[in-house]
């Protein structure tokens, strides 16, 4: 997305912090930093995009316009399924190699039509991998209504459908996701959360994250991505995976394994 996210990722993995990183391919930092991401140890996923314009051919729409279009099936099949493919060769060309697992730019993977144009065009699954990022799950505990609906919002824009269709296909998903808040509070609020999150965490679910090492003036959530970080990288992340005898595992282990 931009350097300042770039450097956010690569100092986490370097502690210890992250397991994964999802790349977004047509992003204008996505080759700046190849070599140190593939040298990290961490999964690498594609971050499948139809949100954010970057003068990338193919279809592209606000996220409440895509919604719309996708769940009244108005989405051009043919327009998306040439998106997605470019999105994975070039995911190949920039790595060298298929993704771990894929994600999506605001969730965008789940909804009708782009689903079914990714699991189309993914490689034949091997021990469940590519794995699916299941957002359909949330760990909810502790959180407040405001966050527990966002959640659910979330998970109701098709997780269940992609859910049934990739374990037909055999891809491996995440039993539990975690992560979702409002991008407010600083420090002092994601702390908060985090302490939630991992005291309801379980064995092999994701904990969304958005890190960043420094400031971007084109990037709106700058200030609570360098807050994230910085909870992320600190000492009280390490007492609360101690306090609840979690660990952070890179790609050497399955998903279903890992925490």
């Amino acid at each position: 997305m931009n350097p300042a996210v770039n450097a956010g990722i690569l100092s986490l993995a370097a502690r210890g912090r992250l397991s994964a990183t999802s790349l977004l391919v047509d992003g204008p930092a996505a080759r700046r930093d190849t070599a140190a991401l593939l040298a990290s140890g961490l999964q690498i996923g594609l971050h499948l995009n139809f949100t954010e314009s970057f003068g990338q051919p193919g279809p592209c729409l606000p996220l409440g316009a895509l919604i719309r279009a996708a769940w009244l099936g108005r989405l051009p099949g043919d327009a998306v399924r040439a998106g997605v493919r470019r999105q994975l060769a070039l995911f190949q060309d920039i790595t060298g190699r298929a993704p771990d697992y894929v994600d999506g730019h605001q969730h965008v993977h789940q909804l009708p039509g782009i689903r079914d144009a990714l699991l189309e065009s993914l490689p034949e699954p091997r021990d469940g991998q590519p794995w699916i990022r299941d957002v359909g799950r949330p760990r909810m505990a502790g959180l407040p209504p405001r966050l527990r609906f966002k959640a659910a919002v979330i998970a109701g824009l098709g997780a269940s459908g992609l859910r049934r269709r990739a374990r037909l296909r055999g891809h491996a998903l995440n039993p539990g996701f975690l992560g979702v808040y409002d991008f407010q509070g600083g420090v002092p609020a994601y702390e908060g959360w985090m302490r939630r999150w991992l005291a309801s965490c379980r064995d092999g679910d994701v904990l969304m994250c958005h890190p960043a090492l420094g400031a971007d003036e084109t990037d709106g959530l700058a200030a609570q991505r360098q807050a994230e970080h910085e909870v992320l990288a600190g000492p009280l992340m390490g007492r609360l995976l101690a306090e609840h005898h979690l660990t952070i595992v890179g790609a050497a282990r399955r998903p279903e394994e890992t925490t």
